[in-house]
């Protein structure tokens, strides 16, 4: 039986980190796949969706011409020109990544599945492995709701497979794969209804910021149903309805098509993790260690199926972690650990919902003394040159130390600038580092820390 030094299952994006650097190494490398190679963020993620988003500012801002003192008397959206050009950025690059492993690695195209600790199965075929990385993530949560196996609902992968522009798109969920597609739609020129079942938006949120981004997508003509128990799909003239009930009262709204977007779930199921002897939780996410290691110590697991984060840029740094205990840490530095990282993310709605560290709420609760300071982006003169002024800036340092622990950012440029204020979180600078930084003018980000001159007591 073939033994490889690296057996890695999956081929999500910490894989190209950690191939490179194991062929360096010298490693012999088998990589394992079912789908197509790249995993969530090329294929149905990252990569696509960001794509659909550009084009469908390009379209809002030909809408806004007259703002900006542009005429734009005429315009229209083709969808199969935007489809075209979603597609022409995600398959070129998945099909070079798996050419580049096909050429690298041993590359095996199927399901993996475990026949001991040490032997991984594909079809008909055995191998085996000194170290196993599992790197197969999530997929869309299905949905228990009472008539849903009736209508034609979509995933994030099957609303990217449309070639035509939806009549009236019904969303389920309120965070970020909903209301990037649900704003994307809009602006493409889809009638887009959010159906949530909380009372607010990006629940993980403050409240205050979930109801600036409830606004800012109710005044591009979305609607919004919050509070609402889905009772059942069913088919329409239209094409589905979903019944729901708010404080005891029916409700239903009809559409062309059904996105949902409630979660996602480990793809750990199909790869028999008993048979190795690694542990899963409740909801399927493989156990690991600060060192991604799970309950064998010579099988990790990286990426969202670890459920310690679930971001393409927590994967990476997965990988990261697996590489100083393979390879060792680089000269001078401590292996890195999961828990070193500094919690950072965005939201790709426009404008940009980014935060890192402690929310608003999670400082109260912290037991530290708090400082926070505030500015609307409407105050910020970069913002209003772009006409772009919605949106607030909040920074949260502790009183004592001096140090970050925490931003939110939702406007203009926030998507970039939160990374600025990582930096100095997983450095350990204090916020009067940053004030005594000179930074390039006209930005967003030249105001940082100057607003943290209007520190005050959280109260």
């Amino acid at each position: 039986m073939q033994v490889y030094d690296v057996v890695l299952i999956g081929t999500g994006q910490a894989t190209g980190t950690l191939v490179s650097s194991l062929l360096e190494d010298g490693k012999s490398i088998a990589v394992v796949e079912g789908d197509r190679v790249g995993g969530s963020c090329v294929n149905w993620g990252c990569t696509p969706t960001k794509t659909l988003v550009a084009s469908a500012r390009a379209a809002h801002m030909a809408r806004r011409g007259d703002d900006f003192g542009v005429r734009v008397s005429d315009f229209s959206v083709d969808y199969s020109r935007v489809h075209e050009r979603v597609d022409a950025m995600r398959m070129p690059a998945t099909e070079g990544f798996q050419k580049w492993l096909e050429q690298a690695t041993d590359f095996y195209k199927g399901w993996a599945s475990f026949v001991d600790d040490r032997t991984v199965e594909v079809g008909d075929r055995q191998f085996q492995g000194r170290e196993i990385i599992i790197h197969t993530g999530t997929r869309a949560r299905n949905p228990a709701f009472p008539g849903i196996d009736t209508v034609p609902w979509l995933d994030n992968k099957g609303i990217l497979d449309l070639t035509e522009l939806p009549t009236h798109l019904l969303v389920i969920g309120g965070s970020y794969i909903g209301l990037e597609f649900a704003q994307a739609f809009r602006r493409l020129g889809s009638e887009v209804t959010v159906i949530q079942r909380s009372d607010r938006l990006v629940t993980k949120e403050g409240a205050d910021v979930g109801t600036m981004v409830h606004d800012a997508l109710t005044d591009e003509g979305i609607s919004i149903e919050l509070n609402t128990r889905i009772e059942r799909l069913e088919t329409a003239d239209t094409g589905v309805r979903v019944r729901f009930t708010r404080e005891g009262e029916a409700g239903s709204v009809e559409g062309s098509h059904v996105l949902v977007g409630i979660g996602r779930m480990p793809n750990s199921d199909t790869l028999n993790p008993a048979a190795a002897g690694v542990e899963v939780d409740s909801k399927g996410f493989i156990t690991v260690d600060d060192h991604t290691r799970t309950t064998v110590p010579h099988i990790y697991a990286v990426g969202d199926v670890n459920g310690r984060g679930a971001f393409t840029h927590t994967s990476v740094h997965d990988g990261q972690v697996v590489l100083d205990q393979l390879l060792g840490a680089p000269t001078g530095r401590q292996p890195r650990k999961i828990s070193d990282r500094t919690p950072v993310h965005s939201m790709f709605i426009d404008p940009p919902l980014a935060r890192v560290g402690m929310t608003e709420s999670e400082a109260r609760a912290s037991g530290r003394t708090v400082l926070m300071a505030t500015r609307e982006m409407s105050r910020i003169n970069r913002a209003r040159e772009k006409d772009e002024t919605r949106g607030v800036v909040k920074l949260l340092v502790d009183a004592d130390d001096r140090s970050i622990l925490g931003a939110t950012i939702f406007g203009v440029g926030g998507d970039e600038i939160i990374g600025m204020l990582a930096l100095a979180m997983q450095t350990g600078l204090p916020y009067t580092a940053l004030q005594d930084t000179v930074l390039p003018h006209p930005t967003v980000s030249e105001l940082i820390p100057w607003i943290f001159d209007d520190l005050q007591p959280l109260e």
